[in-house]
Formats: structure tokens, sequence, C-alpha cells
């Protein structure tokens, strides 16, 4: 009998993702993949596993899983999910051990939208083209292609934690929120100077109409200079689209290959994981930088995954260094030297 995880309730969008199949795209196959790979990365990190290995994405509400295996290494990376095991909380970006029994439970998120959560040594799951990851739209992926419903059973590689267990030092956690940064293009000029006025000045609210595929904003309407249709090009991650109606469109991970409706923007990389974590309701704006500053940026978030990864400790025995010790308040009250009680 296999051993693994079961999914006793799959909470609102849990599917696998690993780091995609992006060699594809140009036979018109989705590249999927994780919404934020250096969480991914992270996740996999903390129970020892590749940065690309697959992992349970989970959105908005996360799933019940019980272990059925002699025992596995679970680690959650992303929004703080509310995190129990056996009705006990957890803590995230820690690597937790289970036992065959144990139930891991998962609410709703705090703040942000998504987390992953890895498991030491990974899922037994064939991958196809290259990709465990599940595109649900064209049955790829994952298991049988579909989300993660309740009685699926996650196969395991290696049922046995071995070696200590890694945490992430609080003052290492990422943080979410602030403008998403753009780089304008490659159909600028299909707007009008007042379209590109408003869309770096209006607030967007995301909608619910927002998925792995992309996400509908709502806000003032941009203007086009000559109509919306252009004819069909590669649509990137992070693609700003604008149709008819005036309001942008954002294509993500499980986004088609092309599109015919003109692109006003590209998110930048080093922003696609922070537009992950946007929840329906919440607004966003819009900043333009340049290409040199987008790349710039980019090299400035494979350093913070460095980093991030330089910073992993042994749970329970937390390098005391300097950034972690000005994140916490040590000081509880104040003793004089004074034998009289006095200032000195």
């Amino acid at each position: 009998m296999a051993e693994g995880l079961r999914i006793l309730a799959p909470g609102v969008a849990t599917t696998l993702q690993d780091a995609g199949r992006q060699v594809y795209l140009r036979y018109g196959i989705s590249g999927s993949g994780a919404m934020d790979p250096d969480l991914l990365a992270l996740a996999n990190a903390l129970v020892g596993n590749p940065a690309d290995a697959a992992a349970i994405e989970m959105a908005m509400l996360g799933p019940t899983l019980v272990c059925e295996a002699e025992g596995c290494r679970v680690a959650l990376a992303g929004a703080p999910f509310a995190m129990g095991l056996n009705g006990r909380a957890l803590d995230p970006f820690t690597a937790h051990d289970l036992r065959r029994g144990d139930r891991l439970t998962f609410g709703a998120p705090r703040q942000g939208l998504r987390a992953w959560l890895a498991v030491a040594g990974g899922f037994a799951v064939a991958p196809m083209l290259g990709s465990v990851s599940t595109h649900t739209r064209t049955l790829l992926g994952g298991l049988d292609g579909h989300s993660l419903a309740a009685g699926d059973l996650l196969p395991l590689h290696a049922p046995r934690p071995t070696g200590r267990s890694l945490t992430l030092p609080p003052a290492h956690r990422p943080r979410f929120g602030g403008p998403i940064r753009v780089v304008l293009g490659p159909q600028a000029d299909s707007f009008t100077e007042e379209g590109l006025r408003t869309f770096l000045s209006a607030s967007y609210t995301l909608t619910g109409r927002a998925d792995r595929m992309g996400c509908h904003l709502d806000g003032p309407p941009i203007a086009h200079a000559d109509g919306f249709n252009i004819v069909s090009d590669g649509i990137v991650n992070g693609s700003i689209q604008v149709p008819g109606h005036g309001r942008p469109l954002i294509l993500l991970a499980d986004r088609h290959t092309t599109g015919g409706y003109p692109k006003i923007a590209t998110v930048i990389s080093a922003d696609l994981g922070r537009l992950a974590q946007v929840r329906p309701g919440e607004t966003i704006r819009f900043e333009a930088v340049t290409v040199e500053a987008a790349q710039s940026l980019a090299r400035g978030a494979r350093r913070t995954l460095a980093a991030r990864l330089a910073a992993l400790v042994p749970a329970g025995g937390l390098d005391l260094d300097s950034a972690f010790l000005l994140s916490c308040n040590l000081i509880d009250g104040v003793v004089s030297a004074s034998p009289t009680g006095s200032a000195a």
C-alpha cells in the first residue's frame, strides 16, 4: 500500500506545482508552475529538497491532510496560513515531522493569499511533459490534471524524515504589499497619453475573477489610441492586457501563450510573487521602471533568496544574529544600579 498524505478536505484552490514546463510555450502549452518560484524554493529548502521539487500550492483556504506514512517532514512557506497539527498550532517557515495518523490542517491566511507546502523527498507523482505542475484547463500534470480533491492520496518518495528540522528566523521572512512595478510595453503606443497616466496614477481593485490564469482589475478605464485589437503575439507571465472595456487584465502562470489585446505593460519578475499574494478586493497601484532597473531588481531578488536560504538554522536552535535580535523586544523593564533606586 502506498504511503503518502491523504486529502481529507481540499481547501479552495489546492494543486501540485513545481517549476513548470516553460520549454513548451512555443507549442501553445502553458508554463504553469508555482505562482512564486522563490517561495517554492524556500519551502523545499526547509525540508532538504531541490528548489524546483513539486509542492502543494494552496490559496485562500488551505487543505486538511492526514499522514498515511510511517512519517514525513513538511514545511510551509508563503502567506501565514493558520496551520495546526492535531489541534496544536504550528509555525510556518519551519519544518515539522508527522507520524502516521497525524492530521495537518490549514485555515485562512492572516494576510496574503498563497503558500506552498513541501514534503521531504518530494511526491512520487509522474511528470507530464517534464513537469508535475497542474494545469486544470488542459488536464495536465498533478493527479489526472485536477485540483486536489477529498480522498486523493499523494504518494511520497521518502516517507522517513532524517536529520534536524530547519527554520527561517522571523527577521528573514518575507513581507507583502507595496506598488507593483512594471516595464511599459510592448504595445504602450496603443494607448493615449491620458490612458498611460491613468494606468500609472489610479488604484485598481482585484476582482473575484482571479485565478492562476490571470486576474481582472476594476478601476478607471484606460483609453486606447486606436482600437483594442492587435495581431496575436506572445504573452509572458505578468503581461498586462487592456481589452475593449479599458480595465487591466494581468496574465499569470496558467496563461494562454498568445493573445490579441494590446499589452500596456509587463509586471517585473521581482514583483510577480508579491502580485500572487494580493487578495480579491484589495487594491493595486502600478509604478513604471526602466528595463535596466527591472534587471537590477531581478538580481536583487536572487540575492534576497540566497540570503534567506543562508539564514536557515536548526529549529529550536536559532542563531542569534543581529538582524534576528533587532526584530525582538529584549527589554522587559529597567533595574537601577543605584542602591537607593534613583537614577544613576
